[in-house]
């Protein structure tokens, strides 16, 4: 079997196992296989071919490790618009309680919701800024 039909398998079995665990370094790894492939098909020795692998594949890792570092900083679950899709969304609050906390219908049903610490609570109004356990953490519109 040639040189570059072992790095294509290899190449096809990374994104299969990366398919299956969904981790992105390993799509990165498969780019250094496939580099090494395409060393072979140009003619280059094993050696060549292996320090073609570990060259673009550790380059990837670490350009992407080094890239996803710089993104925002990533917001707990429960604050997080891309995890919970109820952050965001506007409800009414009639009355608030004496212990800082107001009974209002969303999605069909009764929520507890709080206000967000240290401002006072009115009645209108509020977008949800966090979910807390069954409560949502609003913040007056």
């Amino acid at each position: 079997m040639a040189d570059s039909t072992v790095w294509w398998l290899l190449t096809g079995a990374a994104v299969a196992v990366e398919l299956m665990t969904g981790t992105f370094y390993l799509l990165m790894l498969a780019i250094g296989l496939a580099a090494a492939a395409l060393a072979a098909h140009a003619g280059a020795g094993t050696a060549a071919q292996v320090v073609t692998a570990a060259a673009v594949g550790g380059g990837a890792v670490a350009a992407w490790h080094l890239l996803r570092g710089r993104g925002r900083p990533s917001l707990p679950a429960g604050a997080n618009p891309d995890v919970n899709l109820d952050i965001g969304e506007t409800v009414m609050v009639d009355a608030w309680h004496p212990d800082g906390t107001a009974q209002v219908r969303y999605r069909g049903a009764i929520w507890t919701v709080t206000h967000l610490p240290g401002v006072l609570p009115g009645p209108g109004a509020h977008r949800v800024r966090e979910v807390v356990g069954s409560r949502l953490v609003v913040e007056k519109i």
